[in-house]
């Protein structure tokens, strides 16, 4: 994985902490519903990233590939990552 998805995530897992924290401290709600809804962002951001990663090199490379199973299984895997996206 490339260092800056890691940095990234590491990044979310501490303020996630930061947002526990708070919520043990009894923090005003909506403080909360804010931290809770800038880290679904920054997840969403790094999610978009490792994807892009993903088309451009395992999609890339079983597209181009000789094996049509597996270009189809990398396409379904792709489908599937987008309908599970907007059921959330």
């Amino acid at each position: 994985m490339e260092a800056n998805t890691l940095k990234r995530l590491k990044i979310v897992a501490g303020h996630l902490k930061g947002i526990i924290r708070m919520a043990e401290e009894d923090a005003y709600c909506i403080d909360l519903i804010r931290q809770i809804q800038a880290v679904q962002a920054a997840l969403n951001k790094v999610s978009g990233q490792i994807l892009e990663d993903h088309l451009n090199s395992c999609v890339i490379t079983a597209i181009r590939g000789e094996d049509p199973k597996e270009r189809e299984r990398v396409l379904k895997e792709i489908g599937e990552v987008f309908e599970t996206a907007n059921k959330v």
